[in-house]
């Protein structure tokens, strides 16, 4: 079974889309864990099982910062040739958003390189475009021309935010997006204003949301955190669900489905070395 598809910009994409941070190493956790996950993926058959299994239920879009960061880029390299698949690319990339003309050339010479890379859509990295947010007079001071370029270059702009004033400020002053990233997890992690205000922003906001983060980088469950942003997004919306192993992906897959479905999901039980049938 393909897992349910919505439509972004005009470009169709699985609800789920795979996140790349428990394939670099971004664990949100400490050193250790970050060195753990670039162990497991530091060979490419990792990577493939992982990407692979996504790919067995139709889910054949990939998030990630692939044309400034190396380490993205290799990745994605080695997966593409391995694989032999289309990936649809959501490219999250850093620029630099100085006010130079340097800073300008500079920043379309990532652009140009994302749609060399073959993205669809080009999102800008919220370390570069939170940068610009004028709170006081609610715009992203030259945002425009930044989303002129990506267009310039085939792709589909949109911003991704960790500041959710981000979403709102993209529809108030009618920039020209597609889609935006948002963190959106029951806990609040990485929020900057509580749950209740973050849904209501996704709930109003004109385009799909891209969110990020379901799980708080691992400090909930998957059966918590999947399970309660799939009953309060819209169904245009989508989850960005990073794996460390084609086992979670299986695992990931059956709970949304589960939700989605409003069923209960078909999981096995946890480990236990004292297991009583009452423990499941």
């Amino acid at each position: 079974m393909s897992f349910p598809r919505t439509t972004v910009g005009g470009i169709s994409l699985p609800r789920i889309v795979i996140g790349s941070n428990w394939l670099l190493g971004y664990s949100h956790t400490g050193h250790a864990a970050d060195l753990f996950i670039k162990d497991i993926h530091s060979a490419v058959e990792a990577n493939i099982a992982v990407i692979g299994a996504f790919l067995d239920h139709g889910i054949d879009a990939i998030m990630g910062p692939f044309s400034s960061s190396p380490e993205a880029k290799d990745l994605l390299f080695r997966v593409r040739d391995k694989l032999g698949k289309k990936l649809i690319l959501i490219d999250t990339p850093v620029i630099n958003v100085d006010d130079t003309e340097q800073a300008r050339r500079e920043a379309r010479e990532v652009i140009k390189t994302s749609a060399e890379i073959g993205s669809s859509f080009c999102l800008i990295h919220h370390y570069s475009c939170e940068q610009l947010v004028n709170k006081n007079k609610k715009i992203i001071d030259r945002i425009p021309q930044y989303l002129e370029m990506i267009r310039e270059f085939g792709m589909k702009p949109g911003l991704s935010a960790h500041m959710p004033e981000i979403v709102e400020f993209c529809d108030l002053n009618e920039y020209d997006v597609e889609t935006y990233i948002q963190i959106f997890n029951c806990l609040g992690f990485l929020m900057q204003v509580e749950v209740e205000s973050v849904i209501r922003i996704i709930h109003d906001a004109k385009k799909p949301v891209m969110t990020i983060k379901p799980m708080a980088a691992g400090r909930i469950t998957p059966y918590v955190g999947l399970t309660f942003n799939w009953n309060v997004l819209r169904e245009k919306d989508l989850i960005t669900l990073g794996c460390l192993s084609r086992y979670e992906v299986e695992e990931d897959v059956e709970i949304s489905l589960a939700a989605l479905e409003k069923r209960l999901p078909e999981l096995e039980g946890r480990s236990s070395p004292a297991k009583q049938s009452i423990i499941r």
